[in-house]
């Protein structure tokens, strides 16, 4: 066995159906009673349910985060932190929600409590990813890691069947670069198989049976370990992709890494045999690039990058800025590479995992 290192994440975990019942508990725990609920505009009334169960621990509701994390909302929503005399805050929705509660616990030090409706695993991660004049910088510290986290079934019971396809293949990317990263570690490698199996058995169920209880458990099981395996190891070219497009393009988080998922695995299949084999394994599939494009289309995914606004003329500028400072990755990053691939889920042609040299 290879030498590793293994970083456990300092974070309390609540699981099962029911459990936002525990919320003032939770707040006790951490020793505060001055929270401000967090939300997204369409989650303001879910934000302002959770306020009344709070009572007197609750100081108000912010419901204006927005995808990419703008400094400029975080900027705002720091005046009402100031104004209300806030000591923590609960963040309840997906990763725009809770992207707002890490940049307010980077700017404060402030505890957070994350309640997540989505499978996108943000939740699980010491990583922020805030959107400046157009782009999109990442920044990996304990600071922003939610000191609690509450997985209660039953929130997501209501997700929409397109966004619980995206979300959770959103977070089984998270797994997919684990299994190649620099840092990567057995502990890690177990989790994403783990992860991905149960997203992969559980979201066709849900598209086809939104209600299907313990379809939702097991999807926010894999959600769960997807994120974790995040929020232990660097993340690679899939993630500088989507987060170029996503910052730069302002194109959505959770569809944007489904569809360029396949795309990105496909160009690492080379360098990263042990890694594909795993993803075959937790899939049930002869090619990870073919089953995770599958697994898109079992859950009505949209597949091509032209879906979203992404035209072919976009493919220069986009290379440019995914290349000009790349993440780590098992296969060297290469323009003409990297063009292509972006053309190719531009236009949504099925992928096949390279067996050669660069693309």
């Amino acid at each position: 066995m290879q030498p590793f290192v293994y970083n456990g994440l300092p974070s309390r975990v609540v699981f099962g159906r029911g459990t936002l019942s525990r919320l003032s508990e939770e707040l006790a725990h951490l020793g505060c009673s001055r929270a401000l609920v967090l939300a997204t505009p369409q989650q303001q009334q879910q934000a302002q349910d959770v306020l009344q169960q709070l009572g007197d621990k609750g100081v108000g509701v912010y419901a204006n985060a927005a995808m990419h994390t703008p400094v400029e909302i975080t900027d705002d929503a720091m005046q009402v932190v100031k104004e209300l005399d806030v000591d923590c805050t609960i963040a309840i929705g997906g990763g725009s929600t809770i992207g707002l509660g890490k940049a307010i616990a980077l700017r404060t030090g402030l505890a957070q409590i994350a309640i997540p409706t989505t499978y996108a695993g943000s939740e699980m991660t010491p990583i922020l990813g805030e959107t400046r004049d157009g782009e999109k910088t990442t920044q990996r510290t304990l600071d922003v890691l939610p000191e609690t986290v509450i997985y209660d079934v039953d929130l997501t019971l209501t997700l929409p069947a397109g966004m619980s396809g995206t979300s959770g293949i959103n977070a089984i990317a998270h797994a997919v670069e684990a299994l190649y990263a620099r840092d990567g570690n057995p502990v890690i490698a177990l989790m994403a198989e783990e992860g991905i199996a149960a997203l992969a058995r559980s979201l066709p169920v849900i598209a086809n049976d939104l209600s299907n209880v313990d379809a939702r458990a097991d999807a926010l099981y894999g959600a769960w370990l997807c994120g974790a395996c995040l929020g232990s190891v660097g993340m690679s070219l899939h993630h500088k992709l989507c987060h170029t497009l996503g910052g730069s393009f302002n194109l959505p988080h959770a569809e944007t890494h489904t569809i360029v998922l396949p795309y990105a695995v496909a160009y690492n299949a080379p360098a990263a045999p042990q890694a594909m084999m795993r993803i075959q394994r937790a899939l049930g599939c002869d090619d990870a690039a073919t089953g995770l494009y599958d697994l898109g289309r079992a859950v009505g995914a949209p597949s091509a990058l032209s879906e979203l606004g992404f035209g072919i003329n976009d493919v220069d500028k986009a290379t440019a800025m995914a290349t000009r400072n790349p993440y780590w990755n098992p296969r060297d990053i290469t323009v003409d590479g990297i063009a292509r691939l972006l053309s190719n889920a531009q236009a949504g042609l099925r992928p096949q995992s390279e067996r050669g040299e660069a693309l």
